[in-house]
């Protein structure tokens, strides 16, 4: 089940040739967003398999030693590996692309942020097995401002307004050590055989907020210049700190009663 389903409602429009989704957190049911996201948030530091696998041969405590010592301590870090997870998980449900890695597992530290491109969706074409990418960028803001999407504009424009070398030569790395050896082929052949065309990439600016974000992310729409497909989503919840903070929390009483 969608991480957003049953807390938050959501208004789509379309801004120009681009789209538009707001997804909305409701008061009432938070609880219920709090929930729903810390049951989801361990997968994103550490996979399933080693998570039980530390339960199976060192017990209850060191698997909860295990989630907790992945999880930042910062407010900071949280608030952006949070933005992160979510564009994952909406990339996942909704977009038609997949997020073939979480890429928090590989955090050098857990208060660090991660370089590169936040996330990378891919699509595969069935027929002609050449892939579309959704290069993302994911801000989380208590106040999102026209200048924190100047910042993530900067970073969708990088390279030509396509997904890095760099970044994807990760994803491969990673595909390749989880033997999902088809996509990090594809994904090598589109680096070194084929070439990105700008035709086969998709811009996705994801907001996680406090405040409303649907005039900033209009505008931040409106303003592109470039040839790129665009879609900007944004996720609004009310008291933005204490919700992240609760997560967290939650994360951390569910490791130890699991």
């Amino acid at each position: 089940m969608p991480v957003f389903d049953g807390w938050c409602n959501h208004v789509d429009a379309p801004v120009g040739d681009h789209f538009l989704r707001v997804m909305t957190g409701q008061p009432a049911h938070l609880n219920a967003g709090i929930q729903a996201t810390a049951t989801t948030v361990p997968g994103h530091y550490a996979s399933e398999e080693h998570v039980a696998r530390a339960l199976r041969r060192l017990g209850k405590l060191a698997s909860a030693a295990l989630i907790e010592e992945k999880l930042p301590t910062t407010n900071a870090i949280r608030s952006g590996d949070l933005g992160e997870i979510y564009a994952t998980e909406w990339i996942d449900a909704y977009s038609g692309y997949r997020a073939p890695i979480k890429r928090l597992r590989w955090k050098d530290h857990r208060n660090m942020a991660m370089r590169g491109e936040d996330v990378i969706g891919i699509f595969q074409d069935p027929q002609s097995l050449r892939l579309r990418f959704l290069k993302t960028e994911a801000k989380s803001r208590a106040a999102l401002t026209a200048q924190v999407l100047s910042d993530a504009r900067a970073g969708l424009d990088k390279d030509g307004g396509l997904p890095s070398p760099h970044a994807l030569s990760f994803i491969s790395a990673r595909l390749l050590e989880l033997n999902e050896l088809p996509i990090a082929d594809a994904i090598d052949d589109a680096l070194w055989k084929h070439g990105i065309p700008l035709a086969s990439v998709r811009h996705l600016l994801f907001t996680f907020s406090g405040n409303a974000p649907d005039a900033l992310l209009t505008a931040a729409l409106q303003a592109y210049p470039g040839e790129a497909d665009q879609w900007g989503v944004g996720l609004r919840v009310e008291g933005h700190g204490a919700f992240i903070g609760a997560i967290y929390d939650q994360v951390i009483a569910n490791a130890n009663n699991a």
